[in-house]
């Protein structure tokens, strides 16, 4: 099969979003918590999630437009500067799925999907309980992408909260034994299973590979 620019455009619009939300292959399945400066608590699932750094241990996502629907998660963090980032584990992938539903501004997603909100110190955003890692972050820059209209939050972590347990010796969590999913398209989820483990990959350490 071969698709043009052309091609996808004249695709009907489910047949378009199933395709090229799928074609990148399995993403990061990740719920983001917010609360309005009013008090209303917001859950909401997100596949855009991405590392940009470690020093300062800086995490982005995408969100998308927002012309005919508001963007809750977008605006609550533009008034109080903080979100969470929870883990989907495959024993809430059910529940986190739903928190897409488009629920009103004033019912929050963690009661009417059965996920609990829990809180850490004074950071007013909430945590998902039932995650296996819990990541509380401020509001570094928002940076909006002209091309489609979709936006760029950056936040740095202040909170991290996970089960030491799926920690190995080297610091690096263990997906699999967290029993984290990932999102294949818009609404397909897969396990994780670890395949290998390489070393730093370094030239000179090069193994004999099958090149030709």
């Amino acid at each position: 099969m071969y698709l043009s620019l052309n091609d996808i455009q004249q695709m009907d619009k489910i047949s378009r979003l199933n395709l090229i939300n799928s074609i990148t292959g399995v993403k990061p399945s990740n719920l983001i918590g917010t609360k309005s400066k009013d008090g209303f608590s917001n859950l909401a699932i997100f596949s855009s999630v991405v590392h940009l750094g470690s020093k300062p241990p800086l995490i982005g996502f995408i969100t998308r437009p927002a012309i005919k629907f508001g963007r809750h998660t977008l605006r609550n963090i533009i008034e109080t500067k903080c979100f969470t980032i929870n883990h989907v584990s495959t024993e809430i992938v059910e529940k986190a799925h739903f928190t897409s539903a488009r629920f009103p501004k004033e019912v929050s997603e963690f009661k009417m999907c059965g996920l609990n909100e829990i809180y850490h110190d004074d950071f007013s955003a909430p945590f998902v309980k039932e995650s296996s890692v819990k990541i509380g972050l401020h509001l570094k820059e928002i940076t909006p992408i002209n091309s489609n209209n979709s936006t760029l939050v950056v936040g740095q972590i202040e909170h991290l909260i996970l089960d030491s347990s799926t920690i190995n010796d080297n610091y690096i969590l263990d997906l699999e034994k967290s029993k984290v999913v990932g999102i294949g398209g818009l609404s397909e989820y897969y396990k994780l299973k670890k395949i290998a483990d390489f070393p730093y990959a370094r030239v000179e350490e090069l193994p004999k590979l099958n090149n030709k």
